[in-house]
């Protein structure tokens, strides 16, 4: 999880990726999305606000909720931030209650549950330029240290239930390994050996004496986390009004034994595909690739008992023809298993993709439906700068130079 941020302006973007800083360390164009402005550092501070202290004293469980200069900065932000703060809000009703699960399976105080409005936005589809993924914001190699699957099919990293269990997994080792909580939120952001490095020149295990100490971004990340709970629970003294959340909370879970479509599923219910998707968003090519071995779990929308019998024909009766071979996807394409050999030439010709200025990776992996990583992985990419006039390979139906890997780290 390691990036180095870059300054963007605190009102344009929204906010995204700020965790890949704990996995991966890369430099950012100023276009990459993040979520915690870079602010700078103010030498005296003469407008405590002893309101706010005590309101976070009073929300305080098991992480400390710090009130100071930095923590002021951001609460500034955040309750200036009323439409986005307010989306988060209804957002929070469906999403909430996945992360609260998945914490306490690992006794991880509930608090955590706020880390993805800033990591994400809340948004299981959000990618930054080095690939972190999801509404926790895994990178690559850290997703597969802790159980995620990532192929042709799905990303679970998307997944808001398996990628809820992993950060949870995550918080166990890191609060076991430094013994603090606020330690171990930095860490997620830039890595446990960077904060122990910290702690070492500081010789201190206070966050607020070793912050000088750590990357700016993390700097900057800890004092975020505390503004987000802050104006989540006091949304009202600021007048951020809750916002309708397009996620359906009132749903069935089902696990599917074949592929399916969600298209054709979303036909059979009567619902709007995208509405689905929403629901199960780790499905890259909205198919469901379920087998007896490894059924897949599918989230619904309550629908009458006359939909249910469209979805049971749909799901006994009627086979999805699709190429069903899964290919892993690969983070440096030196995985330890090679692909099995394969007819290519039968296969569509790669396209090559001339860069243009200002673009991306995440820009061009959208324009053709694949993943960043993909494009890394095809083009050798160790990091991701890219220039413009660079051809990158882009290979058809997610066929092309991937290997699967099940090294960790």
């Amino acid at each position: 999880m390691k990036i180095i941020i870059c300054f963007v302006s605190a009102c344009f973007f929204a906010l995204t990726s700020f965790s890949a800083a704990a996995q991966q360390q890369q430099e950012l164009a100023i276009t990459d999305t993040t979520s915690v402005p870079v602010l700078d550092e103010r030498p005296t501070f003469h407008n405590h606000n002893y309101l706010y202290k005590a309101r976070l004293d009073s929300i305080q469980q098991m992480v400390p909720l710090s009130y100071n200069e930095f923590v002021q900065d951001y609460i500034d932000i955040y309750a200036g931030r009323k439409d986005m703060m307010g989306k988060m809000l209804g957002l929070s009703g469906y999403y909430f209650p996945i992360f609260e699960k998945a914490l306490k399976s690992y006794n991880i105080p509930e608090e955590i549950k706020y880390l993805p409005i800033i990591e994400s936005s809340m948004n299981p589809h959000a990618v930054s330029r080095v690939g972190a993924t999801g509404l926790w914001q895994f990178m690559f190699a850290t997703a597969k240290d802790y159980g995620l699957n990532m192929d042709n099919f799905v990303d679970e990293r998307k997944d808001p239930i398996q990628a809820s269990y992993a950060a949870a997994a995550y918080f166990r080792d890191a609060y076991e390994e430094l013994g603090d909580w606020l330690l171990s939120i930095a860490a997620y952001n830039c890595g446990m050996g960077n904060v122990k490095r910290a702690m070492a020149k500081a010789d201190s295990r206070d966050f607020w004496e070793i912050r000088r100490f750590l990357p700016m971004e993390t700097r900057n990340y800890v004092p975020a986390f505390i503004a987000a709970v802050y104006v989540m629970n006091y949304s009202d003294s600021h007048q951020i009004k809750i916002q309708k959340s397009p996620l359906l909370k009132n749903t069935d879970t089902i696990q599917i034994t074949r592929f399916v479509s969600l298209p054709s599923l979303a036909e059979a219910m009567g619902v709007d595909v995208e509405e689905l998707w929403s629901l199960n968003p780790s499905y890259k090519k909205k198919i469901v690739n379920g087998t007896e071995l490894a059924p897949k779990r599918v989230i619904l929308p309550k629908v009458s008992l006359a939909s249910f019998s469209n979805v049971y024909r749909l799901l006994n009766e009627e086979e999805l023809d699709v190429d069903r071979n899964i290919v892993l996807a690969s983070n440096d394409g030196k995985g330890r298993h090679k692909p099995k050999a394969k007819a290519v030439a039968s296969k569509p010709g790669i396209t090559y993709h001339k860069v243009s200025a200002g673009q991306n990776l995440s820009t061009i992996a959208n324009k053709y439906n694949v993943e960043v990583q993909d494009l890394k992985v095809w083009n050798n990419l160790k990091g991701s700068g890219i220039v413009p006039g660079q051809r990158l390979k882009i290979y058809p139906n997610f066929e092309g130079k991937r290997s699967a890997s099940h090294t960790r780290g």
